[in-house]
């Protein structure tokens, strides 16, 4: 489990600051915080993996950017069997401490992802379904508030932001990615949601459909991840998708953590867009999306120039993430709310390269999440929650964790922030004060 995360409402590197003057340790952080916030009017970022693609979400133009990546320690504490980690740190950082300990925590699946976003998000991992989300499994946070101050957050101390957690095994088990032509498509989407429904039944199984299309490639394809928690081979909770005749390629086999999230990191040479939106686990929503998302890819394929890639994940939500939030101490994101109702997480992820083709990729994108959000809505299929890791700079993650939820956050943020340092000059990221 998870005993300490450093986290910092902001930081990042001044343009053209050496690597050496990003802050080494909390109380440089907390330094760069006191001098920053002595001028009401300079603005800042916070940078630690810097896996949102979008300008200004973990940089800024015209202000300070502090770059947390020599905050990025990873330390095994056997004798309370946690782990703290810096929040530069990268989830591949993690990984590659607690293998070869024999164990592991409950952690992001895309190995460039950072730590610190993708707690604060929530953070959906393949230990999910048993252990809850990453964010429900942290046993403590160390926080630099607006006024400079060092405290930890924690069930004894400072409460209000804390969110508690537990970890798995280094024996991660069966996992890895199998490739399928996309006529198959609708046999996947069958198998999906009879596995979300089953997951109660099978906590240790997680699975995403993904269909694809690269431009190097030329071909229409689904990419399926399965990834099983026990070395069980052809675990039965896979059963359906494993009937599914005419794979292509298979890399399925007993994995450990750092080589399945190394599978599924993401570009780091081209631009990115990625959105998202939450459906009932509906066979209708599901044929739908995707038959808008061939019509969205035959668009690409005659307008879009060089290397290019879409990806669109389908995942399932399931009850037994909130049920696991709820027992260990709540969360922000409200998901309790939807009782047990099977949900579907829906997100496009595009990269492509040359900035002159942003306007095109960006609107496929958006187009995507906004023709099949109306058809959800047509039929009563819809639900307010985005994930916020998933989330676009133009959707409003914070106001689908319900009002309850809004409420305690505001209040939060008046207590520990009560002149709105992090809402007012870190304009990256997504703000409680502007739902």
């Amino acid at each position: 489990m998870f005993r300490s995360i450093v986290v910092l409402l902001s930081a990042a590197i001044v343009p053209f600051v050496q690597a050496e003057d990003c802050p080494q340790n909390t109380q440089e952080v907390a330094l760069a915080i006191k001098t920053l916030t002595a001028s009401s009017s300079c603005k800042f970022a916070i940078r630690s993996g810097g896996h949102t693609p979008y300008a200004g979400a973990s940089n800024i133009e015209d202000g300070v950017t502090l770059d947390l990546q020599y905050l990025s320690a990873v330390e095994y504490d056997a004798t309370n069997n946690a782990v703290n980690v810096g929040p530069g740190a990268q989830w591949n950082d993690v990984y590659d401490v607690l293998e070869p300990l024999g164990v592991m925590t409950t952690g992001g699946r895309s190995s460039t992802a950072g730590v610190r976003g993708l707690t604060l998000g929530g953070g959906i991992s393949y230990f999910s379904p048993e252990h809850g989300l990453v964010c429900d499994n942290v046993r403590e946070f160390k926080v630099v508030l607006a006024d400079s101050r060092i405290v930890t957050a924690s069930q004894t101390s400072n409460p209000d932001p804390l969110t508690v957690l537990k970890g798995g095994n280094n024996n991660f088990g069966i996992g890895g990615l199998v490739i399928y032509p996309e006529s198959t498509i609708q046999e996947h989407f069958k198998a999906l949601i009879k596995f979300a429904d089953r997951i109660d039944e099978n906590p240790r199984g997680s699975a995403i459909v993904m269909p694809v299309y690269q431009s190097s490639a030329g071909a229409d394809l689904i990419l399926n991840a399965y990834d099983y928690a026990e070395p069980v081979p052809r675990p039965a909770a896979y059963n359906e998708f494993l009937a599914i005749p005419g794979n292509i390629s298979d890399t399925t086999g007993i994995r450990n953590m750092s080589s399945l999230a190394a599978e599924l990191a993401g570009a780091t040479t081209h631009s990115v867009y990625f959105g998202t939106l939450t459906f009932a686990n509906d066979l209708r929503v599901m044929t739908k999306a995707h038959e808008i998302y061939m019509d969205v890819v035959s668009n690409l394929k005659v307008k879009g120039k060089g290397d290019w890639q879409i990806y669109v994940l389908y995942q399932p939500l399931p009850p037994a993430y909130w049920r696991q939030s709820v027992a260990k101490g709540g969360n922000s994101l409200g998901l309790e709310h939807f009782g047990d109702q099977v949900l579907c997480l829906y997100q496009p992820y595009i990269s492509w390269q040359g900035a002159e083709q942003d306007a095109l990729f960006e609107g496929a994108g958006a187009d995507l999440v906004n023709r099949i959000r109306g058809y959800a809505e047509s039929i009563g299929a819809d639900n307010p929650y985005l994930y916020l890791n998933y989330a676009d700079k133009t959707q409003d993650p914070l106001a689908g964790y319900g009002a309850e939820s809004v409420k305690r956050m505001k209040a939060a943020a008046e207590k520990y922030d009560p002149v709105g340092v992090f809402q007012n000059l870190v304009p990256g990221g997504f703000k409680i004060s502007t739902v």
